[in-house]
């Protein structure tokens, strides 16, 4: 009997008592059978719930790309985002000039012809019902009196629908134009990036039109060799922006706390004004913030941006970030372009901690705090601003008068700027006569000749012509009693134009011919430049029936130039430079230095293919030929 039966037990074959091998091939058998018996289940259609794996989190965010924090701008929205549209967009197109007296020309491109063969069309050239009676589309484009050209502008960073800006007009390259002088653009629209023909065009985002300016100081109707280019020409304020221009915060970590947490302070110091419809800063998702200029800032984006770029993160502790920034500018005087903007973005609660520096000693700090109070409005820094404007760095002056030329209505600011208008220093003249037409002082006369342009006359015992080239048309006239010297006998432009006076004479005999086969007339004009230039300008009429030749305002400025360059002006003559050709060059080559990081709303073609930002600056059509400008941003024209 095996020696763990019990007595009482019956007896038992072994097999009922296997060894341990045999129980372990049992377990098997039996693991079998349920795994068969569940899969059966499955086959069936039962639902079996399986325990998933709890996923790894990995809690490190992904970075877009790395931004390199200057010390000054930690704790900023600029420490943790760019934003995409910072610069400026270039647009272009083809246009259409009319006018021209047989200047035009008729010779282009095939590709070129074909597409402005189809812009007419679509604009109601050749429909009875819209233009002129047997004109058509080819009949236009092959006419002497007008002429294919390429219209191109730069439009402000983030410009809202409606915004103004100066157009660069310039025949096409080849072309037998010879000339655009008294040249109308056509209505033209334009699109951002390279020109491009067809469906490969990016959007519209602007329009242009308007009578073209030709430079100034060119002859009409010469053909000289040394003659400024008159192959290209510009309209001032000829441009408008069509739809807003986008503007959003790319996030260098992804992450929707922190994206929540720049949409706030945002939000706290730009709250919706009236009639914004959307919030300044909206959340998109975790890489990207969406802006909206608010309304008091249209026209001004350039500084919503740099306030926005400058805006701290943590909102509540004003006071003490102000001063922090105030000990870092203190520390390092070179950060004083980011210190004024950090103190702009903290608003009026960091006044306290910079109206010492109003007359702080060394002038950089000093010149950051007085920009930043000037902006917050502060009166305390009318007098330190006024003493900058009258005793810094050339610089610094006239930095100060444009600052006291965008603040609040104060006497003392008109009072402090008006003997500038004497100063030794041209650009401080210039920059004080600028101030004042802003603030709109009663000092300075406005003149409008006919719509056409502007003719401000400033009192000043430095005589002076300045000519503005971008913005309003104007001819401002330094000095009430400059007038053309007599006795003269001048000659100008084929002899179209002859002015003739004695010694002692008190008025001007001008002899006109509008063409060279058109009708002479002779009439007098007063010798002074503030009623000579209004008569060079003013086209007699029924309503206006006082004396005028109708010249346009590049011609008027001509006819002044070459008085004085003939010596029967004695004062200086400064030109305006070119803004728009300079910002489309400085643009284009900060394009081939800088490698910008890549964003999401990039322009598009109408397809919705985005272009690249090589093709989205220069264009695919050879370069109109160079004009002739000066360096610097005022010059002395030669004679």
């Amino acid at each position: 009997m095996h020696p763990y039966t019990r007595p009482d037990s019956p007896v038992m074959c072994s097999a009922a008592f296997p060894d341990s091998s045999r129980l372990r091939r049992t377990a098997a058998a039996i693991a079998f059978t349920a795994i068969a018996a569940l899969l059966s289940l499955v086959g069936c259609g039962e639902v079996v719930e399986k325990v998933e794996p709890r996923p790894t989190q990995d809690r490190a965010n992904p970075a877009n790309f790395v931004l390199d924090v200057d010390p000054m701008m930690r704790g900023t929205v600029a420490s943790e985002t760019a934003i995409d549209g910072l610069k400026p967009v270039i647009v272009r197109g083809y246009g259409l000039v009319v006018g021209l007296k047989g200047t035009g020309g008729r010779l282009m491109p095939a590709e070129v012809r074909a597409m402005m063969i189809q812009e007419l069309a679509r604009r109601g050239i050749g429909n009875p019902a819209t233009s002129p009676e047997g004109w058509t589309p080819e009949k236009l484009l092959n006419d002497p009196d007008t002429a294919v050209v390429v219209v191109e502008g730069v439009v402000p960073p983030g410009s809202t629908k409606d915004t103004k800006f100066d157009i660069r007009v310039s025949v096409l390259p080849g072309t037998d134009v010879t000339s655009l002088e008294g040249g109308k653009l056509y209505s033209v629209d334009l699109r951002p990036g390279p020109l491009l023909i067809g469906s490969r065009q990016a959007k519209i985002i602007a329009e242009a039109k308007g009578n073209i300016f030709i430079n100034p100081f060119v002859e009409p109707g010469a053909t000289r060799k040394d003659a400024v280019n008159r192959l290209v020409g510009r309209i001032l304020d000829g441009g408008r922006v069509t739809q807003d221009i986008p503007l959003k915060l790319k996030l260098a970590t992804s992450s929707h706390t922190r994206a929540r947490t720049i949409q706030g302070a945002i939000n706290s110091t730009f709250p919706r004004e009236p009639k914004q419809k959307n919030d300044t800063a909206h959340g998109e998702n975790s890489d990207s913030i969406e802006l909206t200029v608010p309304p008091s800032f249209v026209g001004n984006t350039e500084d919503f941006i740099q306030l926005v770029r400058h805006i701290p993160l943590d909102v509540t502790a004003t006071e003490a970030t102000a001063l922090a920034v105030r000990n870092a500018l203190i520390a390092n005087p070179g950060a004083t372009n980011d210190a004024m903007w950090r103190f702009r973005a903290l608003g009026k609660r960091a006044l306290p901690s910079i109206q010492d520096l109003y007359t702080y000693g060394e002038e950089d700090p000093r010149m950051a705090a007085l920009q930043a109070g000037a902006a917050l409005d502060d009166a305390l820094v009318v007098l330190p601003l006024l003493a900058m404007a009258k005793e810094g760095s050339t610089e610094n002056r006239t930095r100060a008068i444009e600052l006291l030329g965008k603040m609040g209505f104060n006497p003392d600011i008109d009072l402090g700027l008006r003997p500038l208008l004497d100063d030794s220093d041209v650009d401080v003249r210039l920059a004080t006569y600028e101030a004042l037409v802003k603030r709109r002082d009663p000092s300075i006369a406005q003149l409008d000749i006919d719509g056409k342009f502007d003719v401000a006359l400033v009192p000043s015992t430095t005589p002076m012509i300045y000519v503005a080239q971008s913005g309003r048309p104007t001819i401002a006239v330094f000095g009430n009693s400059l007038a053309v010297e007599r006795p003269l006998t001048y000659f100008a432009w084929s002899n179209r134009l002859m002015v003739k006076a004695d010694a002692g004479d008190d008025q001007l005999q001008v002899f006109y011919r509008a063409t060279t086969d058109a009708r002479a007339e002779i009439q007098l004009a007063d010798p002074r430049l503030s009623d000579f230039i209004p008569f060079l300008g003013h086209q007699t009429t029924v309503e206006k029936p006082f004396p005028g030749l109708g010249l346009s305002y590049g011609e008027t400025i001509g006819a002044l130039h070459q008085l004085w360059r003939a010596g029967y002006i004695k004062s200086d003559f400064k030109a305006e430079q070119d803004r728009i050709l300079a910002a489309i060059l400085r643009s284009q080559k900060e394009d081939e230095q800088v490698i910008r990081p890549e964003f999401e709303a990039a322009p598009t073609l109408d397809d919705g293919t985005p272009i690249s930002e090589e093709a989205s600056d220069l264009a695919t059509v050879a370069p109109p030929p160079p004009v002739d400008l000066p360096a610097a941003g005022r010059n002395t024209v030669p004679r």
